[in-house]
């Protein structure tokens, strides 16, 4: 993929499967393929495999391999697939080198988790790892409000490379002043916080928006991006109104149960178990019953 293509990649529903676990606790494979031939099947074009609603922290450095290769070896020759990387640099750098070697075009790198973050070493920290794949796109998943467009541009000069930014910080005004000091037209910008968020980040600049919801109704998620890229208002209201009760319940709680709701929905449809790993956990009874209720309403359940 040429650096246009990727960027096109971008513009549009990002979806991020979840990683269904068998009764090992391992990754069950064929699962997990079933996870993105579906979101293909329903018109998805670009996956995140490795992604948050993957349980990228919950994955072993081997597991998250064995999930980039089973992402791409569902994948369609014309489905972008976007690796996750990230933790220290030098994981994050041989995990990009790996995605590279499986025949991945992109990475998404995440946020740094340490707990002290200058914006000088934010900026070596992504020139660490793009530098090392520069025939690779590189997306960067930010969710630190601190980091102002001045460093993505000075990131961008030193990487021409990284050509998107995943943005999820709960503030479309922040996101647009960002997005207007790290130069207009520079990145491509993906809503980073699905489809609740992405009215609001359309409105001031993102062109594409990630989700997880695409796992149970992709359907539904890619009539939200076509009706906010044609300002089709009143269509974007409907939409937002039906899916608000299912994202309201994966945000609950600081998102305590962002992928355990996914989950639980998937394994209602008969696609995978609900297994997830701690930190997460189960849903309750009273929250799993809520989920159905959802399902029902959309018309999913027979």
């Amino acid at each position: 993929m040429n650096s246009q293509q990727q960027r096109e990649s971008l513009s549009g529903v990002v979806a991020v499967p979840t990683t269904p676990f068998g009764p090992d606790g391992g990754i069950d494979e064929a699962g997990y393929q079933r996870v993105i031939r579906r979101l293909i099947e329903g018109g998805i074009r670009t996956v995140t495999p490795n992604g948050n609603t993957g349980e990228f922290y919950a994955l072993a450095p081997a597991e998250a391999r064995v999930v980039t290769r089973l992402g791409l070896e569902a994948a369609d020759p014309d489905t972008t697939v976007l690796v996750g990387v990230g933790h220290d640099v030098a994981s994050a750098r041989e995990a990009a080198r790996d995605a590279q070697a499986a025949g991945a075009a992109m990475i998404m790198v995440h946020q740094p988790v340490h707990p002290y973050v200058s914006v000088d070493g934010w900026i070596e920290y992504h020139r660490a790892i793009a530098s090392d794949v520069p025939e690779l796109g590189v997306v960067l998943y930010v969710r630190n409000d601190a980091i102002p467009g001045s460093a993505f541009a000075r990131l961008g000069e030193s990487c021409p490379n990284v050509i998107g930014v995943k943005y999820a910080v709960p503030n479309p005004a922040r996101f647009a002043t960002v997005a207007a000091e790290a130069g207009a037209g520079r990145f491509t910008w993906v809503a980073g916080l699905a489809e609740l968020h992405a009215p609001g980040y359309f409105a001031v600049g993102a062109t594409g928006f990630t989700s997880g919801l695409a796992n149970i109704d992709p359907s539904t998620s890619l009539r939200l991006w076509h009706a906010l890229a044609d300002s089709e208002h009143d269509i974007v209201t409907e939409i937002w109104h039906r899916v608000r009760p299912f994202e309201e319940l994966r945000a609950a709680d600081a998102s305590a149960n962002n992928v355990s709701v996914v989950k639980e929905a998937l394994c209602q449809l008969g696609i995978c178990a609900r297994d997830i790993r701690p930190p997460s956990s189960l849903l309750p009874g009273e929250t799993r019953a809520k989920v159905t209720e959802i399902l029902e309403l959309w018309g999913l359940l027979s």
